[in-house]
């Protein structure tokens, strides 16, 4: 359960790269969604795995 929650963090912080790239190419005419909705699972995704760490 941690190394996905690691794995998925991994693939959400990379796809939030993206994103962001993708809306900055567009000069901000796009939907900032892109980057902000994977950025969200990224960090929901880091805190599960770093809580389950501690434990």
């Amino acid at each position: 359960m941690e190394k996905a929650a690691l794995i998925l963090g991994i693939i959400f912080f990379i796809l939030t790269l993206i994103g962001s790239g993708y809306v900055i190419l567009n000069h901000g005419q796009v939907n900032a969604g892109y980057a902000v909705i994977p950025g969200t699972w990224a960090m929901i995704c880091f805190s599960f795995y770093r809580r389950r760490r501690q434990n």
